[in-house]
């Protein structure tokens, strides 16, 4: 016996730097003639077919750059280094120490100049670890060459100098009406800061106007995203292990088109700023909600980023937002409105333990979550996600008396991927259960991810 209630739970709806369109198109696979000619018919076919099989983003260059792991982030303990690499950091050692440092003839003092960079000290003496992560930033911007890097930190402390970057924290008039377009938001799996550019947020021409609408604004919107990254090195921790770099999500959905030159001009400055100014602080960008127009955008500032910065992008569709995410970003760390477990306030529900679980969905199958009451008067409140979605779900509670009537909580639908992560709640006047029914009928195998909460009135 089935009796439909209506349900007290309800259900969430959600540096910046371009793409190259040379990341997003196919590769050809290489063969070896020598070999496919030889090879008899039926194991050619054979060949033909698994790679027809292959899903098309598998073939991708952003794809193979995912997979090779020299685009990882590298290590900055002295012994990951090579002996090139120790040589070039000692080089640059010297190079800060006699042409930076070192008091120039004629000053007063004549001593060793006390200087700082986000709050680590030049001087390797005095703080050698942190000091290593700094200068080997430098370094890996300029591919171990010491007197290039050594170039590029002069450069950046004059800029810092002349920006008056280091009170730039204390200027609390920049970008009050541009909030939400730019937020910090928990950490990756490395327990790196995440970054979300919600560049949609511009569409608006009220919003657009206020950071692009005159030179002064521009500079202005400028500066605000330079005081948002030292904000945000503010939370990171300079030594060997420690994170020392962001991971950057760029949600391009509703972005402003090609038509609007004034944000291009702005986006290719901020490049050029963060990229010159604030070496390897990327670990990688992922790019969400891409729409056609992008590609040719990307191409424009392209020459603009190096190779390095190129190897760091990934690249997700509207469809594979969340999957895409999850690679590097625990389910409860990312927002609802890309398909995670994170709202505001849940730490004070869920605690510091998620207790996140996980129920694999085989193709063309029907399976349930189920989560046992057996007290009464309880309430019961739980997230779900699904990867791929395209599923048929439902959530009853079910009775241990077998005379008592099964109360369907929310009816039998279709989740979609823009339907989000599915937030209930329900109290329970007798013994028995939640069933959350999860149907599959597609060919694809897919995983559910949940986590629940259980308060005893």
């Amino acid at each position: 016996m089935t009796a439909e209630v209506l349900s007290n739970g309800s259900q969430a709806t959600d540096p910046v730097s371009g793409a190259p369109p040379e990341l997003v198109k196919s590769v050809a696979t290489e063969t070896e003639p020598d070999t496919a000619m030889v090879e008899p018919k039926k194991e050619q076919e054979e060949k033909q077919q698994q790679v027809e099989e292959k899903p098309r983003e598998s073939t991708t260059l952003g794809s193979i750059m995912e997979k090779n792991s020299s685009f990882r982030e590298e290590s900055n303990f002295l012994t990951d280094l090579t002996e090139s690499e120790k040589k070039a950091l000692f080089e640059l050692r010297s190079l800060v120490e006699t042409n930076l440092l070192k008091p120039k003839e004629g000053e007063e003092g004549g001593e060793v100049k006390d200087m700082s960079l986000w709050g680590v000290p030049l001087l390797p003496s005095k703080c050698p670890e942190s000091n290593n992560v700094i200068l080997l930033k430098f370094l890996r911007a300029r591919e171990f060459k010491a007197k290039d890097a050594y170039k590029m930190l002069e450069k950046t402390l004059q800029w810092r100098k002349e920006s008056k970057i280091d009170s730039i924290l204390e200027e609390s008039s920049l970008g009050k009406d541009l909030g939400s377009t730019f937020y910090m938001s928990s950490i990756d799996k490395e327990g790196r800061p995440v970054c979300y550019n919600l560049l949609g947020a511009f569409r608006d021409e009220e919003m657009y106007q206020k950071a692009f609408g005159s030179e002064e604004k521009k500079q202005e919107f400028l500066r605000w995203r330079i005081q948002l990254m030292e904000m945000g090195i503010k939370k990171l921790e300079f030594g060997p292990g420690k994170p020392s770099s962001f991971v950057q999500v760029i949600d391009l959905k509703e972005a402003p088109g090609l038509s609007k030159k004034e944000i291009r001009i702005a986006m290719k400055e901020a490049v050029e700023l963060l990229q010159d100014n604030y070496p390897e602080f990327v670990a990688k960008t992922i790019f969400i909600n891409a729409p056609f127009w992008y590609y040719a955008f990307g191409a424009l500032i392209s020459p603009f980023l190096t190779q390095r910065t190129r190897s760091k992008f990934v690249f997700a569709r509207p469809s594979r937002v969340t999957e895409t995410l999850l690679k590097y970003i625990p389910v409860e760390n990312i927002p609802v409105s890309y398909g995670g477990l994170k709202r505001e306030g849940d730490s004070e529900i869920y605690g510091e333990s998620t207790g996140v679980q996980e129920q694999v969905l085989k193709a063309n199958s029907t399976e349930s979550v189920e989560i046992p009451l057996p007290q009464a008067g309880t309430t019961l409140l739980w997230d779900l996600t699904v990867l791929g979605w395209e599923v048929n779900y439902k959530e009853e509670f079910v009775p241990s008396d077998e005379g008592s009537y099964t109360i369907l909580i929310q009816k039998e639908r279709k989740l979609c991927y823009d339907e989000k992560t599915v937030r209930n709640s329900f109290k329970n006047t007798e013994p028995g259960k939640v069933v959350l029914t999860i149907d599959n009928p597609t060919y694809k195998k897919k995983k559910a991810l949940y986590r629940y909460k259980i308060k005893h009135c």
